[in-house]
């Protein structure tokens, strides 16, 4: 054993540790990065620090890389192998033997096993590490383990670490008694792991995978777990706010704005200047991280630029955890924040970005977007920088944006497609997930939209199916494992290549990716041979299901079977220049793209860009309308269609009446319909579109703005006679022109104001309520304009001469337009009588009298003969 272990900070709260689990049975331990909480402690679980007798310990990491390293890193502390006393399980990929008591797994894999054999006999402590990042697959196993620990094993010792100081949720969500374990049958026995006897091998869920929870209540702080803290020996920090010195755009979907990453290079170039010791620069992404190390190419021969992310290969990951001999400048997604400690680092250059997972459950796409990293994210970056001595962080944006950012990031439940949760909760015997803990409950439309989908692989009826647990047992995303086991082995190689993340620039062909693949000699390529073996041994048992061809045709037809079983809805048809996915979603071709020409395609991976109702197409696989039909046979429909239309592009619709064949939203053929019934469809198409539809003529506006007059002053039974009144009676109007109606032209040739008249029955009452003219003293009727709130006749003043007071309309006074001989406005009164005595007569016979003396303009009008004509000639 290494003397270094005594220097790790943990060590002094082991005994604190050990007594809490020794008297409960659960602990929250919350300790910095670097302390020593995943390589140490779980060495003293397993009693191979102080020669005890050893018990197996099983550690929880939520990703690959961070579980190769504490394994190596444990195992360098005892001064042994990897694969001796501590070994490592992640998927496609397993190093432990019969002497292993520490196996550091993913969380994936432990989710398998737990399912394979829920007591995990002969385990006596799991830890779940980094629990504060809230990935999904950590907080379905603890629920698992909650629920064998209340019905299994009481006897089975749980830690849940955390480098943040918030353990409080965590120590309640440990210390209360489990729900009640959901009724299910006991687990089926099940075949040994295909790398060894202890089961711990085998298939992994995907890393990031979804599922659901339900929330805990909040419990007495007497039955919360006890909470174990170990300070690191951290030393200052200090911050540096260093923002760019223009604006740049916002994140958007997957883009950073260059501008901005070029302002992160600068910044990295400026720490190196400004201070001693590696650099720890934190991106977004693969492709970030790729554009900043390019920009970055000039720094001095000594100065190595090294990239960490998920997709890097061993041997860098190795070297990041070594110290180095010249000085380096390490570019590092979030996998650095806590589940990595970069040893030699003194400068942190934070982007403040970070990717999170989006799920659109309408159209049935999934993608990760950039986000503002939270302030709890920005604290464990810049802690990074004072592990081993003083340091500094740079942050690249204000401290009024500091102010800003949220507190925590949302957990991965809330955000994830929850499909590949659902099944695990299913296979629990929980399939509606209200009996897991956890601390966060999955939002009702994603486990609704999980369940349909589950459904329509058939891995869930009214509980899980034999066919579900197979596909859970595959260890990848239920759409995958079902492409896997209808296709069976030739579908392995597809299957891997989805099942991760594709390279940046791999480009929209699958096919041609997949090709390259097979050739390749990096890092990515070495994976997907591992899984590749991994998949065919776990399909090689079962027998194609439907699809026997499938050996003996071609890798396009092999790849586009298995994307579009994976992904039925995503079957899409050219239309125009884009193409029509099953789903009724539009979707885009990259610009040059070679695959543009294709009729048919499967599309395996897209997104939908922030303010687009396009989906944009990232792999596809060119197939004909044989495979479409074969995978997306549950989608197929044939069936009359009579519908009012309107096609893209357009304002105006009309009535189709076809018998169409439909694979989801594409259509494949159609037959016009004669006889059919289309009244349904020209209602709707009034409905759409509004009674803008009809034929308005002056005379039809002017009955209804009447009909409108009454109902306002009046009430009923006049009837209403806005758009959706008049809709909501079209029986009552419209007949029997409407069920007459075939197309849009009859909708439009229709008499709208002899339509109106049958709303009123009593029509002779309409015109003595309100007269669609009235009678002046010169004898002429004009018309009345019921268009405003008031009722309103529009006369020339000589016409009006001696009327004293105007007739009221239904109760209400007419406002009187008094016009010029020429017609124009001269005056407007609701008190005639007032008008002719007051100044308003007098004021406008003084301004018009010298334009248009031909007229007559008497001093006392109330006693002048109202006329139609000018003064006669002399």
């Amino acid at each position: 054993m290494r003397s270094d272990w005594s220097g790790l900070p943990v060590r002094h709260v082991l005994p604190e540790l050990l007594a809490a689990l020794n008297e409960r049975g659960v602990a929250v331990l919350t300790a910095p990065p670097g302390t020593g909480k995943t390589t140490l402690v779980p060495l003293a679980l397993a009693g191979l620090l102080d020669g005890s007798p050893p018990r197996r310990v099983i550690v929880a990491e939520p990703r690959r890389m961070a579980a190769r390293a504490a394994a190596r890193r444990m195992a360098w502390l005892l001064e042994s192998e990897v694969g001796a006393e501590v070994g490592f399980s992640v998927r496609g990929e397993r190093r432990a033997g019969a002497k292993t008591v520490v196996e550091v797994v993913t969380t994936g894999v432990l989710l398998q096993r737990l399912q394979r054999d829920p007591e995990l006999d002969g385990v006596d402590t799991v830890l779940i590490d980094e629990c504060h990042e809230r990935h999904l697959d950590a907080d379905t196993a603890l629920a698992f383990l909650l629920d064998v620990r209340a019905t299994l094993r009481p006897d089975l010792r749980l830690v849940a670490t955390s480098a943040t100081a918030d353990a409080a949720p965590w120590a309640r969500l440990l210390g209360s008694d489990a729900p009640d374990a959901p009724d299910r049958p006991d687990a089926p026995d099940r075949p040994n792991g295909p790398d060894g006897p202890d089961g711990l091998g085998g298939p992994e869920g995907p890393e990031g995978s979804d599922g659901p929870a339900t929330a805990v209540p909040h419990e007495d702080a007497t039955r919360a777990a006890p909470i174990v803290h170990a300070s690191g020996a951290m030393h200052p920090v200090t911050t540096v706010w260093a923002p760019p010195p223009r604006t740049v755009t916002p994140p958007r979907g997957l883009r950073v704005d260059p501008a901005f990453l070029s302002h992160v290079a600068d910044v990295v170039r400026r720490a190196l200047r400004e201070h001693e010791g590696d650099v720890l620069c934190f991106l977004p992404g693969v492709g970030e991280i790729g554009r900043v190390a390019a920009t970055l190419r000039d720094l001095d021969v000594d100065v190595e630029i090294l990239q960490v992310h998920g997709q890097a290969p061993a041997r860098v990951q190795d070297a990041v955890l070594s110290p180095g001999g010249d000085r380096r400048v390490v570019l590092a997604t979030s996998v650095a924040e806590s589940s990595l400690t970069v040893p030699g680092v003194r400068i942190v250059v934070d982007s403040g970005l970070a990717r999170e997972p989006r799920t659109d459950h309408a159209r049935g796409l999934g993608s990760l977007t950039t986000v503002r990293a939270s302030k709890a994210s920005a604290t464990q970056r810049a802690g990074r920088a004072g592990r081993e001595a003083p340091g500094v962080v740079y942050r690249c944006w204000s401290s009024a944006e500091h102010d800003r950012l949220p507190d925590h990031a949302q957990p991965e439940i809330a955000l994830a497609d929850l499909t590949g949760f659902a099944l695990q909760a299913a296979c629990w015997g929980d399939p509606a997930a209200t009996g897991l803990a956890l601390l966060d409950p999955p939002p009702a439309a994603a486990m609704d939209a999980a369940r349909r989908i589950l459904h329509a692989l058939g891995a869930l009826d009214d509980r899980v199916t034999a066919r579900g647990r197979r596909m859970a047992a595959a260890g990848v995303h239920p759409r995958l494992a079902r492409a896997l086991i209808d296709v069976g082995p030739r579908a392995a190689e597809v299957v891997a290549l989805l099942s991760e993340q594709l390279p940046r620039d791999a480009g929209d062909d699958l096919v041609a990716f997949w090709r390259s693949a097979r050739r390749g000699d990096d890092g990515f390529s070495a994976r997907w041979r591992r899984e590749v073996r991994r998949l065919s041994q776990a399909s090689s048992d079962a027998s194609p299901a439907g699809h026997g061809t499938a050996s003996a045709v071609g890798d396009d037809a092999v790849a586009g079977l298995v994307v579009a079983l994976a992904y039925p809805e995503r079957v899409a048809r050219r239309r125009g220049g884009s193409y029509l996915m099953a789903s009724g979603t539009a979707a885009d071709l990259p610009q040059g793209s070679r695959l543009a020409s294709a009729q048919w395609l499967a599309v395996a991976v897209a997104d939908r860009p922030a303010g687009s109702a396009a989906a944009r197409i990232r792999q596809a696989v060119v197939i004909d309308e044989e495979i479409a039909r074969l995978a997306a046979a549950p989608l197929h429909r044939s069936g009359e269609e009579v519908v009012w239309q309107i096609p893209p592009g357009e304002r105006r619709g009309d009535v189709s009446a076809r018998r169409v064949e439909r694979l989801g939203a594409i259509e494949l053929s159609s037959v016009p319909l004669r006889d059919a019934d289309v009244r349904p469809a020209v209602l709707d198409g009034l409905r759409t579109e509004g009674l803008a539809i009809l034929r308005w003529t002056p005379e039809a506006v002017a009955l209804r703005e009447r009909l409108a007059f009454c109902h306002r002053t009046l009430g009923a039974p006049w009837p209403a006679t806005d758009d959706a009144a008049l809709i909501d009676a079209a029986d009552r109007w419209l007949e029997p022109e409407l069920s007459r109606a075939r197309r849009r032209s009859d909708l439009e040739r229709l008499d709208v104001a002899s339509a109106l008249h049958r709303l009123v029955p009593w029509s002779v009452r309409l015109e003595d309520t309100a007269p669609e003219r009235i009678e002046v003293p010169s004898g002429s009727r004009i018309r009345v304009d019921y268009s405003g709130d008031q009722p309103v006749l529009a006369a020339k003043l000589q016409e009006l001469f001696g009327w004293d007071e105007a007739p009221r309309v239904a109760g209400v006074s007419l406002v009187i337009h008094l016009l010029s001989p020429a017609g124009r406005p001269a005056a407007v009164t609701a008190d005639l009588a007032s008008f002719w005595r007051g100044e308003g007569y007098r004021s406008v016979r003084a301004e018009l009298r010298g334009r248009y003396p031909k007229h007559p303009w008497p001093e006392d009008p109330l006693s002048a003969v109202a006329t139609r004509r000018a003064n006669p000639r002399r």
